[in-house]
Order: C-alpha cells, then sequence, then structure tokens
C-alpha cells in the first residue's frame, strides 16, 4: 500500500510543478512588463513579510558595462578568501605576493559559513546577468556575493560585522598583494571608454637602502624620514596636511637617484606610478591621472627638467605677436602639431604636487629627478612642494666601502688606500665604482676587482685633467680673442677719430676758401 501512496504523491507533485513552470513561462512571454513588475514586487513583499532572514549583496560593478570593480566587493573576496580555503568545495587559485603562493577564494555557487560574536552568517557566490539593449555588447555576466543573516541580529550585522570585514579584508589584501609599477597610457590610443589610464607590471625591483652606495649616516637620515612619514597618519590630520611627502633627488648621471625610488618602494612597501608627462596631453588628464593613483604609492617624474619646459613658461605666456599676418600665416600642420603637443602646464604641475585634489588618497610620496637643479622653476621645489632635498653626488670613500662589502664581501684591503687617495682627486660616480667592482669572469678575485677601479681612477683622473687643461686653453684662447677683437677696436675707433678730424679740417678749410673768395667779390 505505502508505495502505491508514494507514487502517487510523486506522481501529484510532478504534475504540480510541471504546470507552475507552464504557467511561469505563459507569464514571462504575454503578461505586460509592468503588470509582471507588479507581481515581482507584492510577492517580494508577502515573502519578505514571512521571511525571517535579510540578505546583504555586494555585487562586482554597478549596471555600466565599463564600470570599475567594486572595491566593497573586492575587500568581501579577500576576507573570504581566508575562509572559503577551508569551507568551499570549489576554490579559485591566483598567485599571491611573491609570485609563487597560491591564494585561494570562492568559486561561483558556492556558500560558506562564518561566526561573528557566536551568530552564524552565511555567504554565498553568484553570477547575476543583465541583459543589455545594445546590439555592440552581449548580456553582462558579473560576481555577487550575497550575505545572509536573522534579522534579530540586523543591527550587530550592518554596524560591528560589515566594518570588521571591511577592516580585516583590507589587511588581508595588504599582506596577499603584488606591488605594481604603473605607467600612464597616451589617451589618444586608447577608446575613451578605457577603465585605467594606468597600465603595470608586477615590481620586483631587488634594490633595497642595504645595497646602496651612500654615506652611512646620510642613507639611515632618510630610512628614518621615511618610516616617521609612514607612521604620521594621526599627525597630518592633527596639523591639517595632506598625508604625502615630497622628495627631489638631484645630482650627476649615475649617482644612484632611480635606484633610490626602488629602494623607498621596497622599504615602506609601495606601489611605484611613474609618470611621462610629454605623454599628457593638458591639465585636466594630468588630474585625472592623480586621482587614479591608490595610497601607499609613490609618484615619480623622472628628469623632469627635461619633461617640460618649466622654466621660460612664464615668460613666453608674456610674448604677444604684434602682426596678424604672421598668425595666417602659420601652415595647417603646424597648428595641427601645436594642437597634439603638450599643454601641461607649470601652474597645473604646481596644483598637481600640493592642490586641492593632491589630498585625494593619503600616504603618498612624490618625488622629483633631474640631473640639472638650476634649471626648475624655484616654485616648483620650494620646500611644502619638495619637501626633502636630496643631493646624490659622486661617489665617497666611506660609500665605496659599502659597495665593497656588498660585491666582494671586503671591509679592508691594502688597496684601500690607494683608492682612498685618488677619490680625493678625482670624481667618479657609484655606478661607475659598482660595475668596477663587479666580477666580469670565475677568475676574477677581489684584488683584481679593486685593480680595475684603481685603473678607472687613474683614468678618470687623467681625464678630468685633461678636460681641465682643454678648459684653460679654451679660457685662454677665449681671452686672447677678446684682447684682439679689444685691440681692433680701439684701432677702429681711432681711425675713424682720425679720420673725422680730417673730415673737419678738410671743412675749417673750404670755409676759409668760401670766405676769402666772397671778401674777393665784394671788392
Amino acid at each position: 500500500m505505502l508505495p502505491n501512496t508514494m507514487t502517487e504523491m510523486w506522481a501529484t507533485v510532478g504534475s504540480t510543478m510541471a504546470s507552475i513552470m507552464f504557467v511561469w513561462t505563459i507569464l514571462q512571454q504575454y503578461c505586460p512588463y509592468n503588470l509582471r513588475q507588479f507581481f515581482d514586487k507584492y510577492t517580494s513583499i508577502i515573502t519578505g513579510y514571512f521571511n525571517p532572514y535579510i540578505q546583504i549583496s555586494f555585487p562586482e560593478g554597478s549596471d555600466d558595462f565599463w564600470s570599475k570593480r567594486s572595491k566593497a566587493y573586492a575587500t568581501v573576496e579577500t576576507y573570504l578568501s581566508s575562509k572559503a580555503s577551508e569551507k568551499a568545495n570549489r576554490l579559485k587559485a591566483e598567485l599571491g605576493k611573491d609570485s609563487s603562493k597560491l591564494v585561494l577564494s570562492m568559486d561561483v555557487h558556492q556558500r560558506v559559513t562564518d561566526e561573528f560574536r557566536g551568530v552564524k552568517i552565511w555567504w554565498a557566490s553568484k553570477i547575476v546577468v543583465k541583459s543589455t539593449r545594445s546590439l555592440y555588447f552581449p548580456e553582462q555576466e558579473k560576481m555577487s556575493y550575497n550575505l545572509t543573516f536573522h534579522k534579530k541580529y540586523r543591527h550587530m550585522i550592518t554596524e560591528s560585522y560589515l566594518e570588521h570585514v571591511m577592516k580585516e579584508g583590507k589587511q588581508i589584501g595588504v599582506r596577499n598583494r603584488q606591488r605594481k609599477l604603473y605607467t600612464n597610457c597616451p589617451t589618444e590610443k586608447w577608446p575613451s571608454y578605457r577603465r585605467s589610464l594606468w597600465s603595470s607590471v608586477v615590481f620586483e625591483h631587488p634594490a633595497t637602502f642595504e645595497t646602496m652606495g651612500m654615506d652611512p649616516e646620510k642613507k639611515q637620515e632618510i630610512v628614518d624620514d621615511l618610516l616617521n612619514f609612514s607612521k604620521s597618519k594621526d599627525f597630518y590630520a592633527r596639523i591639517g596636511k595632506a598625508w604625502k611627502r615630497g622628495y627631489l633627488l638631484y645630482g650627476p648621471p649615475g649617482t644612484g637617484k632611480s635606484t633610490m625610488i626602488a629602494a623607498m618602494a621596497n622599504l615602506l612597501d609601495y606601489d611605484v606610478y611613474d609618470l611621462e608627462l610629454t605623454a599628457v596631453k593638458d591639465n585636466t588628464e594630468l588630474r585625472k591621472l592623480l586621482i587614479e593613483t591608490t595610497s601607499k604609492s609613490i609618484i615619480v617624474i623622472e628628469d623632469i627638467d627635461c619633461s617640460l619646459d618649466l622654466t621660460g613658461q612664464r615668460t613666453k605666456k608674456k610674448k604677444k605677436s604684434s602682426e596678424d599676418d604672421d598668425q595666417s600665416a602659420i601652415p595647417i600642420k603646424d597648428v595641427e602639431e601645436e594642437e597634439k603637443s603638450n599643454k601641461v602646464t607649470l601652474s597645473g604641475l604646481l596644483n598637481f604636487v600640493d592642490g586641492l585634489w593632491s589630498a585625494c588618497g593619503g600616504e603618498r610620496l612624490i618625488v622629483f629627478t633631474t640631473n640639472y637643479l638650476e634649471r626648475l622653476d624655484p616654485a616648483l621645489i620650494r620646500r611644502g612642494r619638495m619637501d626633502k632635498h636630496i643631493e646624490l653626488s659622486y661617489c665617497s670613500f666611506e660609500a665605496f666601502k659599502v659597495l665593497a662589502k656588498k660585491y666582494l664581501d671586503l671591509e679592508i684591503h691594502q688597496k684601500f688606500d690607494t683608492i682612498q687617495r685618488l677619490m680625493g682627486l678625482t670624481k667618479i660616480t657609484p655606478a661607475d665604482v659598482a660595475e668596477n667592482l663587479m666580477p666580469k669572469s670565475s677568475s676574477d678575485d677581489a684584488d683584481k676587482c679593486l685593480s680595475n677601479l684603481i685603473q678607472a681612477l687613474e683614468q678618470a683622473k687623467e681625464e678630468a685633467a685633461k678636460k681641465k687643461a682643454e678648459e684653460e686653453e679654451a679660457a685662454k684662447k677665449k681671452d686672447e680673442d677678446l684682447k684682439v677683437k679689444e685691440e681692433e677696436a680701439a684701432t677702429k675707433k681711432a681711425e675713424e677719430e682720425e679720420a673725422a678730424k680730417k673730415k673737419d679740417e678738410d671743412l675749417k678749410v673750404k670755409e676759409e676758401e668760401a670766405a676769402k673768395k666772397k671778401d674777393e667779390d665784394s671788392k
């Protein structure tokens, strides 16, 4: 009797479900849209009245096809990665911070349970399909995380638990993130709907302050300044300043300016944004680039004296053409090239460094490098914009000892005295010192490398002496040429004075003859 009863029950259930699906399909196809919206609305209200659970969704992005990924969604995904590895059945694997360890997260249509202050919370991942009216783009599929909890815990979840999730997710994200090296993209090469003005690669530069050839005291001063900045969020808020700091690195080529930037990034665990000013169209685009940078980052403009004409812009604006014909005579091609040219101004760059928009975000360093400090506008490098000026000069003996320890594992050697004497007589960059200390073959020992450095120092000394002699010879020749020109000018002046004197005498004789002739005619 029981089997027949079960069979009849399942047959009834199956028939009922089929009828419901049939009616639902008919309603979806033939029922007016407004009527379906009406039914959906009140069905949700009635269901919600009897349902004791509340749901909060975290969509991957907005309905816009080109929208950015939601920061809240990314933080939740990071937070759940620590839960999913133990509780989810299907996982996604991605490379972590060191590019060797995998970070696991929830795959689609998975469910995990979390617990907070003794309360159970359920997280589920799903795909939300958004239909589009465009003929060019297909339906959008975006991930979403749904949080479900009992309604009696609403206050605790919305105020305490979500704050805990955001805080914990950000901390996990910092630990797992891969630091990036960004560069800006020329906008004319990308469509207007491009998601970002920056492109990036993983930042893996090995430079540290320990490996830099610098005076130890100066190096420690810079390290202390950087670490103090990274811990000064409350201090900057108290004094009413944006949490940023400017560094100006200047000195001859090869003195380690780019290496120091990499060492800064590795010390503070910051991303690096390498801003190429010549690829920026105007001040508006410069502002957009600043807005898209993140906290915990270094914004770098290398060789800023070569990037833009930042010394002559103020004077150029004062010059105006007085002839309208000259304006009309400008070729069309030149006008087009001028329109495509860089229109970033000194004022725009100053506002970028410490204007209102520079306060967007926080914990950022702005670093300028230059080989020629005197070429920059004083307004650009004053204190408050470039807070710390760091001169990276030629290699000192103390810096050499740091490099010798790193490259050759030497703290003392009989040739150190010779090197110290030569460094006092000539100039050599840390890059040149490092190149000579580096073994070129397996047979090169420390003595050979030091001999190479001594030879390079002696050669640099000879070249410096030769250059000095050439400069003295050029100066001497210039003085002689100037003396010859002065003598020629004096001779020419004397000849002109003699000619003028003779002309006056001739004129006087003519006047006397004319007067004498006049007297004779009157008689």
